[in-house]
């Protein structure tokens, strides 16, 4: 188990992978884990193909000033930390063809008797048409906790709070919210929120809070779970 590398697009799209669900390597509070992870990269990764590790580098980096007292082992390698396989997953365009529609009723290259053909196609347009009956699926929809970090005690908490509020998109839907105290007399707003999967990018979305940049230092999903 572990990450690899941070060079090679393999392991980037790992670590990538591994970060859509998390804010930290380990936990749901940076650590020496985050630290040496940190650490392993030569430079921040791109933002464009590797979106997840680009979030969480971008979020470790406002904790570099406190490197130092983050709990945790230090002396473990990054390698030591990460998914517990290294396969990647098959790209969806790798894998073989499927029929559009698959045939539920069989048919023959041969000649077939005129009845047997008419009492197929009447089963099928019987299926088609319950299947048409039950409507559209309803669309997949997440709950996602966004944490929203100011730049110091003097950040004016209620104003970025109303400027993130103020953020309106097809599909976004802002639910409950609260501070919590992260040290040294700084709080960081933690918000609720759910999203249509299809017509939310959640990395559109935090990017679009962070051209607050009166207000707002970074952000960081929390925790993100399909409804």
């Amino acid at each position: 188990m572990g990450f690899t590398d941070f060079v090679s697009d393999a392991g980037l799209t790992l670590a990538n992978n591994f970060l859509a669900t998390r804010s930290y390597i380990v936990g749901d509070a940076p650590s020496q884990a985050d630290v040496v992870t940190f650490k392993a990269f030569s430079a921040a990764p791109d933002a464009e193909k590797y979106p997840h590790v680009a979030r969480w580098y971008k979020h470790i980096a406002s904790y570099e000033s406190e490197f130092s007292t983050l709990p945790g082992d230090s002396s473990k390698a990054f390698t030591a930390y990460g998914p517990e396989s290294t396969e990647l997953p098959v790209n969806p365009k790798d894998k073989p063809e499927e029929d559009e529609e698959e045939d539920l009723f069989g048919s023959d290259s041969e000649e077939e008797d005129p009845e047997a053909v008419a009492e197929r196609n009447k089963r099928l347009e019987e299926y088609k048409a319950k299947k048409a009956a039950k409507g559209p699926k309803p669309a997949a929809k997440s709950l996602v906790t966004l944490e929203v970090k100011p730049w110091d005690d003097e950040t004016d908490l209620k104003q970025m709070e109303e400027n993130v509020r103020a953020i309106e998109m097809d599909g976004l839907v802002w639910g409950a919210s609260k501070l919590v105290a992260v040290g040294f007399g700084i709080k960081k707003l933690q918000i609720n929120l759910v999203v249509e999967d299809e017509k939310v990018s959640t990395d559109a979305l935090q990017a679009q809070i962070e051209e607050d940049e009166d207000h707002v230092q970074s952000t960081d999903i929390a925790a993100m779970q399909k409804l």
